[in-house]
Parts: structure tokens; C-alpha cells; sequence
């Protein structure tokens, strides 16, 4: 119900208009690693020096015609080089909707060809990230061409409460894909998404040992910490080697869980966005978790 309300209001002009002149002043800079590109070079950076990997992802989602797409694409690659030529352990992550996914399906998967192209040319890798359930199967569809043309250096995302992803993942594993394994972001009907967490958690395990004790890799994502722990329990069980998964968290969520785990030897990956688009990226982190709602609240207050 919190979570509903939250994003419900998100839509209300007035609350965008009011987060969206105050709310880094306010603590969105916790979630957000700030507005340009230098801002998320320094962020990633001082991740590194604690230990952890990271991605970053130009904050973005819809956009309204091809010409826009293309600035989106050349941002992109400028980002891609950057983390490179910076010495970064850290990778780019991004949506088709930002690449034209929405104009034109085409369109997206030559914009997103073009940067796993350029990513590879630069030994680095990119993730597809999975959105709303209407983009499952162009965006699993894209995934499969670029596989198809021997593109390796590119992985994507699986939402755990949707009914059809156990499908979905099966029918992937034959690629050995690089998965990210998620709860899901986005609200839902009940007619294609399970509305009880219960079913969720349940289903995220289900999907997790399957890929797990398949080929590929696996990207555990979750700040769950009985699923991570499951996890690596069932790695351990099974004779999975730390090389062939990893945990990913989101930056300004759970740090001493990241922290903790890397002292561990894990490989912690942690998603940094960055760029003046951050509002609607930031109504979803405060619904999600009634902690990030409340440290957003107890600024405003001191505000």
C-alpha cells in the first residue's frame, strides 16, 4: 500500500515540482551519485577504493523521437571510454526505452548494438535492464540478436515476480547468459506479477539456484540479507565458484552490507546513477524500501 501511494504521488505535478527543486538538497544524492559525468567518475571511484565494482547508468527512460535517441547513444560512449580510460572497475547499464525502444524496436537494438559494439571494442562490458513487463519480450528479444551476432560483452536483467520469468529463464540458459536476478522495481497487476512478497522471495530462489547450477553468471541482486545468504550457502553446496556469480546492491542502500560482504571475498557490484533525469529514479527507491522513505522524511523535516 506505501509502495502504491508513493508512486502514485510521484505522478501529482506538485510533488514533482517540489522534489524536483529540493530533493538533492534533501537526500537524493544518498541514491543518486549526482547530475553529470564527473559527478559519477568521482562516485565510482570511491567505490573502487573500498573495494567494491560498480555500474553506472545515464538516468533516463522514454524519449520522444530518433534525433534524441542518437545524443543518448553518443552519451553513452563518452561514458563507456571514460570509465576505461579512468581505470574504473565498473561497467555501463542502461534501458531501451532511452534508446527508442517505445519509437521504434528496430531503432533500439541498432542504438543498443552500436554501444555493445563500442564497449567491446574497449574490453568492457553493458547491461540491458529489464522495465515494464509490456518491454519483456522486445527487450529479451534484442538480447537474443546481439547474442546471436557474437556479442558476449552484454548481459541483461530477470524480474522475479513476474509469473513468466522461471519461462523466460529457461529458455535463455542455452546462451549461458549473464543475469541479473531482481525482485522487480515496477508496479504490477496482479494478473502477471505475484502480489504477495512471499511469492516473490519464493520465486527469486527458485530462479536463483536454477541459474546458478547452470552455465553463464549470475548476478545476484537483492539487499535481502536471508536470500544472499541462501545464496551463498547454495553456491558453496553445489561447488559454484565465486567466479561464476556476484551480489549487486544499489548505491546509498544496505553500504555495510556491501562493505561486509566484500571483506568477505565477495565481488560486490554496486548500480550508481547519475544525471538530471534522477526523479523518477528516486520515487521508485523510496517506495521500495520504507528506510530510504523515512532518511528522505527526516531531511525534509531538518529542511
Amino acid at each position: 500500500m506505501l509502495r502504491r501511494a508513493i508512486l502514485a504521488a510521484a505522478d501529482d505535478p506538485r510533488v514533482r515540482r517540489f522534489v524536483g527543486r529540493h530533493g538533492m538538497r534533501l537526500g537524493a544524492g544518498r541514491f543518486v551519485a549526482g547530475v553529470t559525468l564527473d559527478d559519477a567518475v568521482a562516485a565510482l571511484r570511491r567505490l573502487n577504493e573500498r573495494g567494491l565494482w560498480a555500474n553506472t547508468t545515464l538516468l533516463g527512460e522514454s524519449v520522444s523521437d530518433e534525433a534524441e535517441t542518437h545524443a543518448v547513444v553518443a552519451a553513452y560512449e563518452e561514458v563507456i571510454s571514460r570509465l576505461v580510460d579512468e581505470g574504473l572497475r565498473a561497467n555501463v547499464a542502461l534501458k531501451l526505452t532511452h534508446l527508442g525502444l517505445e519509437l521504434n524496436e528496430e531503432l533500439a537494438f541498432e542504438n543498443v548494438r552500436q554501444l555493445v559494439r563500442h564497449a567491446r571494442s574497449r574490453d568492457s562490458f553493458l547491461r540491458i535492464d529489464m522495465e515494464q513487463s509490456a518491454f519483456v519480450d522486445a527487450t529479451l528479444r534484442i538480447y537474443r540478436r546481439l547474442r546471436a551476432e557474437e556479442l558476449d560483452n552484454v548481459g541483461t536483467v530477470l524480474q522475479a515476480y513476474l509469473y513468466r520469468t522461471e519461462g523466460d529463464l529457461s529458455a535463455l540458459l542455452p546462451l549461458e547468459p549473464n543475469l541479473r536476478i531482481v525482485k522487480g522495481a515496477y508496479l504490477e497487476p496482479a494478473e502477471v506479477a505475484y502480489p504477495r512478497k512471499a511469492d516473490v522471495d519464493a520465486a527469486y530462489v527458485r530462479l536463483l539456484e536454477t541459474s546458478l547450477t547452470q552455465s553463464g553468471y549470475t548476478a545476484v541482486a537483492t539487499h535481502d540479507e536471508n536470500l544472499i545468504e541462501h545464496a551463498i550457502r547454495f553456491a558453496a553446496a553445489n561447488g559454484v565458484g565465486r567466479d561464476r556469480f556476484e551480489f549487486q546492491m544499489l548505491y546509498g542502500v544496505r553500504p555495510r552490507l556491501q562493505a561486509d560482504l566484500a571483506a568477505r571475498g565477495f565481488k560486490v557490484l554496486v548500480a550508481t546513477p547519475y544525471g538530471p533525469e534522477w526523479y523518477p529514479y528516486l520515487m521508485r527507491r523510496l517506495g521500495e524500501r520504507p528506510a530510504n522513505l523515512l532518511f528522505f522524511a527526516r531531511n525534509l523535516l531538518r529542511g
